[in-house]
């Protein structure tokens, strides 16, 4: 289910009740922790992106999504702990809360961290 919302703001406007008060946690923690990155929708969905590498959510139908924190995990060894259920590049969950947000934010921080910001 590919968004057609232009803004990070209409993207998770758009969500139901149950996932936007996610989709605002992830905006908030992509803001924080990549200020240098752009925010935009890009393929449907919101990104952060500086040189070639980029974050990622997704609002899907069945679950939401995390793209771009593979590269990330594997260098601080979190990939298993990600938890959720890994699809190609990108980490998906059923359930909002089953996002670890501490986790999370030392992903983003590794991948602020990076010269090139190969997050993905």
């Amino acid at each position: 289910m590919q968004s057609k919302a232009t803004t990070v703001d209409a993207y998770i406007a758009e969500a139901d009740d149950t996932r936007r008060p996610a989709l605002e946690r992830l905006r908030a923690l992509c803001r924080e922790h990549l200020p240098d990155h752009a925010e935009e929708m890009k393929w449907g969905m919101a990104a952060y992106s500086r040189g070639e590498g980029y974050v990622a959510f997704a609002n899907q139908k069945q679950y939401l999504a995390l793209y771009g924190l593979r590269g990330a995990a594997t260098r601080l060894g979190l990939i298993e702990q990600m938890g959720g259920d890994p699809g190609k590049g990108c980490f998906r969950y059923r359930k909002p809360e089953q996002i670890d947000y501490a986790l999370l934010t030392a992903l983003l921080e590794d991948i602020a961290a990076t010269e090139d910001s190969a997050g993905c």
